[in-house]
């Protein structure tokens, strides 16, 4: 386990607004901020950059501080070893692909460059788009340039707002896999901002939510998803988000076995072939478990778990309730009637089938 940190402290004062936070966050992986329009992600990210300076303020990346205002330290935007991911990539329109990752890379002096072209260029899967011109190339491969662009700064953070935001569904689906692969190849802290809960559950490894300039709350993706006293479990597509391990593909149906730490279950989901091993996180959604007394048979649900009730909750629609249940070492929620609650006679720490009707490989 790593011990690396990033410490962010910031009082930010403007007409009608106020941003006001204290994060001590994990210093790699993807921490999202998460919030309605107007909760203050941008202007965190802004000051996080540099490119705002608040009144009262502290900023270490691990084992650097860029910003302590108790003790007069400011490093000021040009120095901070940022890369900055927008929502338009900002590409210039006159030079080519290579021209534009060039002009990244010749801002960092060689014997500072952490992240090599080539590996920027694989990374992202660019390759073929190098002499082409920015009005050549789609939305998505446009988003990817401006990426490998922020790579080739060789930064100690790379900070993301909105990237896929302008982006159509079908574009998202190219782009994210290579942020995933930033994530998962990368030993560079990200700092992701989004108002959309399908890309956080995808990318994210610890949740910051905020409200109107304050956090609300900041943990681990998993735990953090199923909160009571945070909106998301409410909500009529709430969902959890666990981890696994394929363990062997069935090439006959084409379903992969996924086990999951501290169970002696799987999960099968239709998927095409991954490595045995992999690691893989899922999504699965409350509307989507179902509960028994009995282990069910001759079931056309492929996913039948035994799991221990944790507890529960009473949703804004008194004909349903919300059950957390603990599902080997990871918990998920399941959306049932209250006429099924109450005659399944659910109490705390009792042996239940979770009946999984449809899985969501997230990554891989």
């Amino acid at each position: 386990m790593s011990d690396k940190q990033m410490k962010a402290r910031f009082t930010l004062a403007h007409p009608g607004f106020t941003l006001d936070v204290d994060l001590q966050l994990p210093g790699r992986g993807v921490s999202a901020l998460f919030g309605h329009s107007g909760s203050g992600k941008t202007t965190l990210l802004r000051c996080v950059a540099g490119l705002e300076r608040p009144a009262s303020g502290y900023l270490q990346i691990n084992d650097e501080t860029w910003q302590d205002s108790a003790n007069g330290i400011w490093l000021p935007a040009h120095r901070r070893p940022v890369g900055y991911v927008f929502q338009d990539a900002n590409l210039f329109p006159h030079l080519s692909v290579r021209r534009n990752l060039e002009f990244g890379l010749k801002r960092i002096a060689k014997t500072a460059r952490r992240v090599p072209f080539e590996q920027a260029v694989e990374l992202l899967g660019i390759s073929h788009l190098l002499e082409r011109l920015p009005d050549r190339l789609s939305g998505g491969e446009r988003q990817r340039v401006g990426m490998a662009r922020a790579l080739l700064t060789s930064p100690r953070l790379l900070l993301m707002d909105e990237p896929l935001a302008a982006l159509d569904l079908k574009r998202k689906g190219e782009v994210l896999p290579y942020l995933e692969r930033l994530h998962d190849e990368l030993d560079i802290p990200i700092l992701y901002v989004s108002h959309a809960p399908d890309e956080v559950a995808r990318l994210a490894d610890h949740l910051v939510v905020l409200d109107e300039g304050r956090v609300t709350a900041s943990g681990p993706l998993k735990e953090t998803l199923i909160r009571s006293d945070l909106p998301f479990i409410f909500e009529d597509d709430a969902e959890a988000v666990i981890e696994g391990q394929v363990e062997r593909h069935d090439a006959h149906y084409d379903l992969l076995d996924i086990r999951l730490p501290g169970s002696t279950a799987c999960l099968r989901l239709a998927h095409a072939p991954l490595p045995a091993g992999r690691r893989v996180r899922i999504k699965i959604k409350a509307r989507d478990v179902s509960l028994s007394l009995e282990q069910a048979r001759d079931s056309s649900v492929l996913n039948l778990l035994p799991a221990t009730v944790e507890r529960w909750f009473d949703l804004p629609n008194p004909a349903h309730c919300l059950v957390e249940l603990q599902l080997g070492d990871q918990r998920i929620i399941a959306r049932i009637t209250r006429y099924s609650f109450d005659g399944l006679n659910i109490r705390s720490g009792q042996p239940l089938w979770v009946q999984v009707k449809s899985v969501s490989l997230l990554a891989s």
